[in-house]
């Protein structure tokens, strides 16, 4: 597990944040930065935003795309929201992901099925109609992976987890498993479940996995995603996890009347460490 600590600092936003514990190496460490005052340039791109669908059953799954506006071939990315659907808050940060270069689908796991955002219980279909939505993602033409990674966030995660392990999708159709905060666990399971163990999917994951975490996040939804990153890395996966401080949960997308400073520093750098992870294992 790895936990930035420390104070946030603006000039250090692209470079990685945090002050080091002494004697202690951090992947964030940055020389150019340190020594010669280097501050790197994020990747931008105009994004183009359009609509379809494709079939689950009888059922008809919206789906969002975005992708940088240009004719090029981009890597390919499939987006797993959580329990607030695709709404004014959650759409956003698929075009954040588009705008770092890559071609980014996202199904609209409620809307087809009719589920209200904020559900409690999980139905289990949705899990199938993600996997499709990988299936319509690698059919595209305008991709230039043969695989793709898993990006979610909240209960989005889980429905991730899934798709790559029961599906199988792992082996051969997916490249990285990326999360913020994700939920790691049934979410029908029992309240000991949620708060003392993690999903036993998790012991099957084998994808490189880079998981983000506020400081304050939920306890139970925090302990969680600890476990399951130590259990990972005690089988020798490669699992990373970043912790960053003085944030809670929803930093990604908390509107503006709650949004502070700090949500803003560790969303940008966290969209960035995210690409810089896919790219390096879809190219």
């Amino acid at each position: 597990m790895r936990r930035i600590t420390g104070w946030l600092f603006v000039g250090c936003l692209f470079a990685g944040m945090a002050a080091t514990q002494a004697g202690e190496m951090h992947d964030w460490w940055d020389d150019a930065w340190w020594e010669r005052g280097e501050l790197a340039i994020p990747e931008n791109h105009a994004v183009a935003v359009t609509r379809d669908s494709y079939l689950s059953g009888d059922v008809e799954v919206p789906v969002m795309i975005a992708r940088p506006d240009d004719d090029r071939k981009y890597p390919a990315v499939l987006f797993a929201h959580g329990r607030r659907g695709l709404d004014n808050l959650t759409e956003p940060l698929v075009t954040r992901l588009a705008a770092r270069g890559f071609v980014v689908v996202a199904p609209d796991l409620y809307t087809g099925r009719f589920i209200s955002a904020m559900p409690i219980e999980h139905d289990y279909v949705l899990e199938e109609d993600l996997n499709l939505g990988l299936d319509f993602l690698l059919a595209r033409d305008d991709i230039s992976s043969s695989r793709a990674c898993v990006y979610s966030h909240t209960r989005g995660g889980y429905y991730a987890l899934k798709v790559a392990v029961t599906f199988e999708r792992q082996e051969r159709d997916l490249a990285c498993y990326v999360s913020y905060y994700p939920h790691m666990q049934d979410p029908n399971a029992p309240e000991p479940m949620q708060v003392y163990r993690y999903a036993s999917e998790v012991d099957d994951l084998t994808l490189p996995t880079l998981v983000f975490v506020g400081e304050h996040e939920q306890y139970q939804r925090k302990r969680g995603i600890e476990m399951s990153i130590t259990a990972l890395r005690n089988r020798d996966r490669p699992a990373q996890l970043v912790v960053y401080p003085g944030v809670g949960r929803a930093f990604d997308f908390r509107p503006t009347e709650v949004r502070t400073f700090a949500d803003d520093l560790a969303a940008k750098d966290a969209v960035q460490r995210a690409a810089r992870f896919m790219r390096q294992h879809l190219e």
